[in-house]
Parts: C-alpha cells; structure tokens; sequence
C-alpha cells in the first residue's frame, strides 16, 4: 500500500470528542522518545505531519490524521518518561486507557519498542493489558540501524523468549528504522492487508 495523501484531522483528550465516522483506526504508542513520531512521518512520507523531539513527552493528546481518505491513524501520548507533571501524567494515562476501550473504531494498535533495550516492564505491562481486554495489536521494533543486522536477532530473540512467559504465540511484529525506511512497506501492507479483509 501506498500513502498518496495524509492530512491532520483532530488533536483532543476526549475520547467523545474523535472523529465520529466509522473509518478503521490504527493506533501508534510506545515509551516516550521511542520514534514514534519519527515513524509515523516517514510512513506518510511527510518529515512534518507528527512533531518530532528529542525531549521526551511531546506528543501530550490523541492525534488523528485521516490517511488516502480511508483509515485513521492515530499518534497517541507516549507513556513513562516524559517530563510532565505526575498529574498530567496520570491524565494521558487515563484518557489512552479510555481510547482503547471505547474507540469501535479501532483495529489494531502498534506498539513501539526500541530494540536496543531489554524488555521494559512497562511496555510488557501494556502488552498484557491490551491481551486482556482483547485488543489487537503489533510490536514495531524501531531504531534498528543502532544495530548490527547479528545483534538484532540476538535482541529479538531474547524479547521473545521473555513474552513467551505470558504469551502462546508471540504477536505480530515488525523491523524498523525511521533513518533507512526500513520496515515501512511491511508496515503499510499489514494494515492495507486488514483493510481490504474489513
């Protein structure tokens, strides 16, 4: 699938208040400073359609971007590290809870990861909970061109190894780097695959 138009539609943190159409959404989230921004832009092929940062926290609201007139995507607050007031953080962590319970919309989340880390407990926590209210969703492993192509696998490997404590088969997942554009058309076909199965 090819992007040919990406256009901002909304930015709020009232679950009531997203776009009322019955358009398939698909969520990014992650850790803050994962890439996300980073690779929603280079999905779209616009270097400015997410605000990228290198202080953690910046996306603080649920952003919809209506994609070739047929599906959302949608940039969530990235949970964790940010830099923002216990309060505020509790409020974003409230209103995403709220996204993915009540959005009918949606149709699969993607959950960022990056690949340089051990498994977080924080993203592992997340992962557990989206299983458990039966959420779909995928893992995007970004800023692979850290690595050498052996020590991914090593890294893979071993992010497996730890799911499979909880999980009998690993989820959908996905290779990336927002720098090489690797990755991208994988992910574009993914979801252009569950479109045309709607």
């Amino acid at each position: 699938m090819k992007i040919s138009s990406a256009k901002f539609v909304i930015s709020n943190s009232d679950v009531s208040k997203c776009p009322n159409s019955s358009l398939p959404e698909y969520a990014f989230i992650g850790r803050s400073n994962v890439g996300k921004s980073s690779l929603i832009n280079t999905l779209t092929d616009n270097k400015n359609l997410a605000k990228t940062s290198g202080k953690p926290g910046k996306t603080q609201l649920i952003n919809h971007f209506l994609i070739n007139n047929a599906w959302h995507l949608v940039d969530l607050p990235g949970y964790g590290y940010a830099r923002v007031s216990k309060k505020d953080k509790k409020t974003f962590q409230k209103y995403i809870t709220q996204y993915f319970l009540k959005r009918r919309q949606l149709v699969c989340a993607f959950v960022l990861v990056d690949i340089r880390h051990e498994p977080q407990k924080i993203d592992l926590d997340f992962m557990q909970w989206l299983g458990e209210n039966q959420i779909p969703f995928s893992i995007i492993f970004t800023k692979v061109d850290k690595l050498k192509p052996q020590q991914i696998d090593t890294k893979l490997q071993a992010y497996f190894e730890v799911l499979a404590a909880n999980w009998e088969a690993p989820p959908p997942y996905f290779v990336t780097s927002s720098l090489q554009k690797l990755g991208k058309e994988e992910v574009l076909n993914y979801i252009g695959s569950i479109n045309q199965s709607l």
